[in-house]
């Protein structure tokens, strides 16, 4: 019977054309190319793009958020918007799952009074704050050495954690970031 599966197993592979009928071998499939870049590096932000039939690629600024051992804890990433719009400047902030969702994400720049948010979804790789910056929120930015941004762990709600957004290169790669259709 196990032979019989695996007959019928690579009789369907091979009609993909991925295993030779013959033999059974996978043939290999071409890897479809990442449709991200990283267009140019400003410090501390990168500016990564997407592939797209555009006359110019799409791009947003990205960092990668560690805590103090190193290993990544969150992911930052930065979009302009239309000048009509109420805000200048979009983010997606991903926190780790184990969240506590309720208390919401504050950030703040080096010293500053700092801003709640709320989170918009989840998924698999984390969950998701959506949200809007003014344009007193970029220049807080482009003035500051940090952001931070306090998360609280759902297994210890009364606990907060600390991350620390670096904001070398900011300006540079702001000004390079395109404005999204949205």
């Amino acid at each position: 019977m196990g032979s019989a599966t695996f007959a019928q197993e690579a009789s369907e592979d091979a009609a993909t054309g991925t295993v030779d009928p013959a033999t059974g071998l996978d043939l290999g499939q071409s890897v479809q190319e990442d449709p991200s870049y990283v267009k140019e590096v400003y410090d501390d932000w990168q500016l990564q793009c997407f592939r797209s039939d555009a006359e110019e690629d799409p791009c947003q600024m990205y960092q990668l958020l560690r805590e103090e051992a190193g290993n990544p804890v969150a992911e930052f990433s930065i979009f302009k918007l239309p000048d009509d719009s109420a805000v200048v400047a979009g983010a997606t902030i991903v926190v780790p799952l184990g969240t506590l969702l309720t208390s919401g994400l504050q950030m703040y720049v080096d010293s500053g009074a700092a801003k709640a948010y709320n989170y918009s979804f989840c998924s698999v790789i984390g969950c998701f704050a959506r949200i809007g910056f003014t344009q007193e929120d970029i220049d807080a930015f482009k003035a500051g050495d940090s952001a931070f941004i306090v998360i609280a762990p759902a297994q210890a709600p009364d606990q907060t954690v600390l991350i620390e957004a670096s904001l070398k290169g900011f300006t540079s790669a702001f000004e390079n970031v395109s404005i999204s259709p949205q």
